[in-house]
């Protein structure tokens, strides 16, 4: 799998999303992305409560724990690479997390207009 290039929505160089937890397609801490990251891991979100027990309604479980997997769960507070269109339907029902722009890859406008991820930046 090869990365695209690592810029930023505003243009500039990708900064990390988060290490603790690990996070991104490539569990490299930035939101990189590739052709293969049909998700589109793009957008680094800084989770709250009201995300968390959205994201686990809609099917996708982030604040439990899976120990099997490595993976202690995301907690309200830290940050994380969402997947492009997870953001978007969260928008859409008014339970977006704030974001980090200069942390969200530039390939998640391909789903989410820029003005709509600047509503959100922290």
């Amino acid at each position: 799998m090869e990365k695209d290039p690592a810029i930023n929505v505003l243009g500039g160089k990708l900064e990390p999303c988060s290490t603790a937890p690990l996070t991104g397609f490539f569990r490299d801490g930035h939101c990189n992305t590739c052709a293969e990251d049909r998700g589109s891991h793009t957008v680094c979100a800084v989770m709250t409560a009201e995300f968390l027990a959205y994201s686990k309604y809609v099917g996708n479980d982030l604040s439990t724990p899976r120990p099997e997997f490595g993976f202690a769960g995301v907690k309200p507070g830290e940050s994380w690479c969402l997947c492009a269109g997870r953001f978007l339907q969260a928008h859409d029902e008014g339970c977006a997390p704030k974001l980090r722009l200069e942390a969200t890859h530039r390939r998640a406008t391909d789903i989410v207009p820029l003005e709509v991820l600047k509503l959100y930046a922290v």
